[in-house]
């Protein structure tokens, strides 16, 4: 515990500025996204363009793209959370079950598939890398579409992803998706209330 302190501590003051701007747009993503306003999609937008560099150089090409599925998503979320003076935020709805067991076997099948050809000079970390890619694009999709639980995708993927950027030295970004795991589990208990509440149920 002591180390993994030292090291956030030594990647916090080795972080460059590039890298601090995109944890202050990450965060503030997350923020807005659990009161569901339509400015989380263009913080999303700046700090994804960013960290498309950065995972990159990171040599972690599936996040990289990851990065820049989520810039596109930033623009369709922007889009449908806008449209009709923004109604489609209003009802926070949910998947059925067999849909997520159908979307994880799926996630895991495509992760084996493509982490055997990210080799050890292109990927460090090939499935976990793809699972967290895969994962995300899933769990993108649902906050887009105001699913209650994308918040739980992204408890799952946000550890993960806390992991892998630790590992390859990028203690800030590994310490924003530690943040991430709180802001999840309030995003989760914010959405659920609404999805419970009488009027949301009306």
């Amino acid at each position: 515990m002591e180390s993994f302190l030292a090291g956030v501590v030594t990647g916090l003051k080795a972080t460059s500025p590039l890298e601090a701007v995109a944890v202050v747009f990450g965060l503030a993503y997350s923020v807005f996204a659990i009161l569901r306003t339509r400015w989380c999609w263009v913080a999303a937008f700046i700090s994804s363009v960013i960290l498309i560099y950065l995972s990159w150089i990171g040599r972690l090409p599936m996040q990289a793209g990851l990065q820049a599925y989520y810039v596109a998503m930033a623009i369709y979320g922007y889009w449908h959370w806008t449209r009709d003076d923004g109604k489609a935020t209003q009802a926070v709805t949910t998947w059925p079950l067999a849909y997520h067991g159908t979307a994880w076997a799926v996630v895991l099948v495509v992760s084996l598939l493509s982490a055997r050809f990210l080799v050890a000079d292109t990927s460090a970390w090939p499935f976990l890398d793809s699972l967290t890619t895969w994962g995300s694009l899933v769990a993108t999709w649902l906050m887009a579409q105001v699913k209650l639980e994308n918040w739980l995708y992204w408890i799952v993927l946000d550890t993960i992803s806390t992991f892998l950027y630790a590992a390859q030295g990028f203690m800030f970004i590994a310490l924003l998706f530690a943040v991430y795991l709180v802001v999840s589990a309030v995003g989760f208990a914010a959405w659920f209330r609404n999805w419970r509440s009488p009027v949301q149920q009306t």
